[in-house]
C-alpha cells in the first residue's frame, strides 16, 4: 500500500479518537486546567501528562471494543454482565453525562457573557444550533462540522505562548512529580483525572467507532486517530495551565472558572490572549454540547436493544433522538435557572466523573480480557496490567480525597 493510500485510509478512519479526545477539553476541563495553573503554577503539570497517557490507553481500548464487537459500551456491558449490571452502568453514564452537559452550557453562557451577550440569548441559541446539527444532519456531515469546530482549540496554544511562560519550569513540572497534601490540591488532581478521562468519552468513542462501521482492518489506523486526539488534548491542556501559571499564579490571582481566567489574562498578557481564551471557551463548549447528549443517546439506545445511527431519521429512531433532545433541553434549562451554581457544576461534575470512572473501567477491563467477546483481539497480560495500573491510580486519587475530606 502506497503512502498516499495509507494517508487516505487514515483520513477516512479518523474522527472517533479526535472528537472524543478534544471534547475532553470542554469548559469544565478548561476551568480545571485554569485552576491548576492559577493555584499551583507549573507544579502539577505531571498530573496532566499521566492523565493524557491514561486517555490514550483507555480510548484505544474503547475504540477497539467498538470495532471488534460492533456494539457500544452500554449494550456490551448488558450483554456480557446482564441486565442489572448493565442498567447500573447506564445509570452512571446518564448521571455523569447530564452533569457534564450542564457544564458545557454553563461554558457557553460564561464565554458569551465575556462579549456582553446574555446567557438567556446564547444558551437557547446554542441549544437550537447543536440540536439541529445532530438531529437533522447525516453522520458524515455531523462529523465534518464537529471536526471543523475543533480547530478553535489552537486559540489556547496561542494564548499560552502570548503569556510568555517559564519554559524550563514548565518542563520540570511536567517531568518531576510533586504534590501538596492539602484537600484542595487533591480535589484538583482528581478533577483533572475526571475531566481528561471522562466516562462519557469512553462511551462515545466506542459507540461512534461502531456507528462509523469501522472494521478490524482499520484498527491500526484508528489507533493513530486515538493517539493524535489524546496528544492534542494533553497539549491544549498544557497550554491552558502554563497560560494561567505564567500570569495568574505569578501575580497571586485566584479564579473560579475559565471566564475568570479569560478576564484576568487581559491586563497580564494582553487583550489578544484574553480574547483567544474566550473564543476557545465558546468553541470547546459548542463541540462538547453537541457530543455529550449524543453519547447518552447512543448508550440508552444500545441498552434498550435499539441500536441506531445518525443516518437513521427521528421516525426510525425515536428513542435515540428523544434521549438526545431531553438531555440537551434539561441541561440547558438548569443553566438558565436564576442563581444556578455554575461554578460547582463545572468543578464537581469532573470529580463525579472520576468517581464514576472506576466501575466503568472495571467493566471494560473484564470485557477486554474476555476472549469469548474480543476473540484474538482480547487484551494480553501486559495490556491488562497497564489497564489495572491506570484503574488503581484513579482509585488512589479518590481514596486520598475521601480521607482528606474526613480529616
Amino acid at each position: 500500500m502506497s503512502r498516499r493510500t495509507r494517508f487516505a485510509v487514515l483520513a477516512a478512519v479518523a474522527g472517533p479518537g479526535l472528537l472524543a479526545g478534544l471534547s475532553d477539553d470542554d469548559p469544565a476541563g478548561i476551568t480545571t486546567y485554569s485552576s491548576l495553573g492559577a493555584e499551583y503554577g507549573y507544579r502539577l503539570l505531571w498530573v496532566l501528562l499521566l492523565s493524557t497517557i491514561a486517555l490514550a490507553l483507555f480510548h484505544d481500548l474503547g475504540a477497539r471494543m467498538g470495532i471488534v464487537t460492533g456494539q457500544g459500551l452500554a449494550g456490551l456491558i448488558r450483554e456480557t454482565y446482564g441486565v442489572r449490571r448493565g442498567g447500573a452502568a447506564l445509570g452512571l453514564l446518564i448521571v455523569a453525562n447530564t452533569g457534564t452537559t450542564c457544564a458545557e452550557f454553563a461554558g457557553i453562557a460564561a464565554g458569551f457573557e465575556l462579549f456582553g451577550i446574555s446567557r438567556y440569548v446564547s444558551v437557547p441559541f446554542a441549544l437550537v444550533g447543536v440540536s439541529y446539527l445532530v438531529l437533522r444532519g447525516t453522520f458524515h456531515r455531523v462529523e465534518r462540522v464537529l471536526l471543523a469546530v475543533s480547530a478553535v482549540f489552537v486559540t489556547y496554544i496561542l494564548s499560552g505562548i502570548l503569556a510568555h511562560p517559564d519554559w524550563s519550569a514548565a518542563l520540570r513540572g511536567t517531568l518531576v512529580p510533586s504534590l501538596p497534601t492539602s484537600r484542595a490540591a487533591v480535589l484538583l488532581v482528581t478533577a483533572t483525572v475526571g475531566t481528561t478521562l471522562a466516562p462519557w468519552g469512553l462511551s462515545f468513542i466506542q459507540s461512534y467507532a461502531a456507528d462509523k462501521h469501522l472494521t478490524v482492518n482499520d484498527l491500526r489506523y484508528e489507533r493513530v486517530d486515538v493517539i493524535v486526539g489524546s496528544v492534542l488534548t494533553g497539549v491544549i491542556g498544557f497550554f491552558v495551565v502554563i497560560a494561567c501559571a505564567a500570569t495568574l499564579h505569578r501575580d497571586g490571582i485566584s479564579i473560579h472558572d475559565a471566564s475568570d481566567a479569560a478576564l484576568a489574562l487581559k491586563p497580564l498578557a494582553g487583550s489578544m490572549a484574553s480574547a483567544l481564551f474566550a473564543v476557545g471557551l465558546i468553541g470547546a463548549a459548542v463541540l462538547a454540547a453537541s457530543i455529550l447528549p449524543l453519547s447518552t443517546a447512543y448508550s440508552v439506545g444500545e441498552f434498550a436493544g435499539r441500536e441506531t445511527a445518525l443516518n437513521d431519521g427521528p421516525r426510525e429512531a425515536p428513542l435515540f433522538y428523544g434521549t438526545y433532545a431531553t438531555i440537551a433541553i434539561v441541561s440547558a434549562g438548569i443553566v438558565l435557572i436564576p442563581g444556578a451554581p455554575l461554578i460547582p457544576i463545572l468543578i464537581l461534575s469532573q470529580v463525579l466523573n472520576a468517581v464514576l470512572l472506576v466501575p466503568l473501567l472495571g467493566f471494560m477491563y473484564g470485557i477486554a480480557r474476555n476472549r469469548d467477546v474480543m476473540g484474538e483481539h482480547a487484551a494480553g497480560r501486559i495490556a491488562g496490567g497497564a489497564y489495572l495500573v491506570g484503574i488503581a491510580a484513579i482509585v488512589v486519587c479518590i481514596a486520598a480525597l475521601a480521607v482528606l475530606s474526613l480529616t
